[in-house]
């Protein structure tokens, strides 16, 4: 199981990021996705999540309204579009997999 993020970076607040994530080494079609993040000195956090079967969502209430999870089973990619980002939004955001693996992380500082 391999799962590679990319897209994170420096962002102003009120800016856009579209993070991606693509997973290899198993049927991803058959599996729910989520993203997390942990910034400096907290725990590892649930931003959002995306079931494999209805792809219904949940996300939590700090990013309700402002990030959209997706995935598209074609190309074994799960998104998260993150807009009107705030400072608070600074951490390493993490790709899980429900088999119990993640990837490496993406950085997103949000800093004007």
């Amino acid at each position: 199981v391999q799962l590679v993020e990319s897209g994170g970076g420096l962002v102003q607040p009120g800016g856009s990021l579209k993070l991606s994530c693509v997973a290899s080494g198993f049927t991803f079609s058959r599996y729910t996705m989520s993203w997390y993040r942990q910034a400096p000195g907290k725990e590892r956090e649930l931003v959002a999540r995306i079931v494999s079967t209805i792809g219904s969502t949940v996300y939590a209430d700090s990013v309700k309204g402002r990030f959209t999870i997706s995935r598209d089973n074609a190309k074994n990619t799960v998104y998260l579009q993150m807009n009107s980002l705030k400072p608070e939004d600074t951490a390493v955001y993490y790709c899980y997999v429900s088999l119990g693996s993640w990837g490496q992380g993406t950085q997103v500082t949000v800093s004007s």
